[in-house]
């Protein structure tokens, strides 16, 4: 098998540390790997197959000879590198929000759109963590049912605000004030993430309506959403109502949602079975389940989805984009 070069940018983030663990256990064709950071941990090292690679500083020339390079170091890194990274020839997945309606850039869940790629930009965006896990599902039932409108509850876990929430998390825990959340987010539920707009919604909410249209190629889809910070160190939860334009069977949404590359159906209420964080922690599985009709739609349905958001809600997903692309190389 041919190997490649890689560069992770934001090596020594979360999703950063994570891009590696996953890249080893999908055991990427890598030749040369290389880890950019931030000037204060220029210089330090970070481990991958038990080889010590010494993190190195963004320079213009960094990116030639790279085939894919990686990014989760925020959207003005983003803005300014992936560019450069593009124009000097890597192919660059990025974690960021900033490039995601690009409409020269592909949003992609690799078992969704794959081939969006193609005749696009060499930037592709790597979607909100709340969206990947929502859009795996709603896939499957609009190729079966024809969605019309989606109203969004999400449960997010604080590792979606990186180390800084999980940080916070800790701290509130131990009794201590919060230094990140405007509230004790040990004690309580936050119903903010991001910042408001004049509509009040929040920039998470709109995340999650815009990125919806563009991966599903269905602007006509009426979304709304309201987004919840949740005392979940990891592990999104997001509470699904789908209306839809043909009747909806419970029994067919639950097998074709089944059937569906990346979904497992974790469906027995009554035994207390169903998605929770702690099933997919560590994971890159979307869990659905609590799969039921919508009592206040004639063809409506209610389900529940759970996943890892560092990990497929971000890392993983971004790892199995490249991953996808080399195995359709080969």
């Amino acid at each position: 098998m041919k190997k490649y070069n890689f560069a992770v940018v934001g090596a020594t983030g979360l999703v950063g540390r994570t891009f590696l663990k996953v890249m080893e256990e999908y055991d990427l064709p890598i030749d040369e790997l290389h880890l950019f950071a931030s000037e204060r941990s220029v210089g330090k090292t970070l481990t991958y197959k038990g080889k010590e690679y010494v993190l190195e500083p963004l320079k213009v020339g960094c990116f030639k000879g790279i085939d894919f390079a990686l990014f989760s170091a925020g959207g003005s890194v983003s803005k300014e590198w992936a560019p450069i990274a593009s124009n000097e020839g890597a192919l660059v997945v990025d974690n960021s929000s900033y490039w995601r309606m690009n409409d020269d850039c592909a949003l992609i869940v690799p078992e969704i759109n794959i081939n969006d790629y193609k005749n696009k930009s060499r930037i592709i965006a790597n979607p909100n963590c709340s969206t990947i896990q929502s859009v795996l599902p709603l896939k499957a039932l609009d190729d079966a049912f024809h969605i019309t409108k989606i109203s969004y509850n999400t449960y997010q876990a604080v590792a979606g605000s990186g180390r800084k929430g999980l940080d916070d998390l800790e701290r509130c825990r131990k009794g201590e004030k919060p230094e990140f959340y405007p509230y004790d987010i040990a004690s309580t539920c936050i119903p903010e993430i991001d910042v408001f707009g004049d509509d009040g919604y929040t920039k998470e909410e709109m995340k999650m309506v815009n990125e919806t249209r563009k991966i599903l190629h269905r602007d006509d889809i009426r979304i709304s959403a309201t987004c919840i910070r949740v005392p979940v160190a990891v592990g999104h939860g997001v509470s699904m109502a789908i209306e839809c334009e043909k009747p909806v069977d419970v029994i067919k949404a639950r097998e074709v949602l089944a059937a569906y590359e990346g979904i497992k159906v974790v469906d027995d209420p009554k035994n207390h079975i169903y998605p929770v964080s702690t099933l997919a922690k560590g994971n890159d599985t979307v869990y659905v389940g609590r799969i039921r009709k919508d009592l206040a739609s004639d063809n409506g349905l209610l389900l529940y989805s759970v996943a890892d958001n560092v990990r497929k809600g971000a890392a993983a997903n971004a790892v199995q984009i490249v991953k996808k692309i080399i195995e359709e190389a080969e």
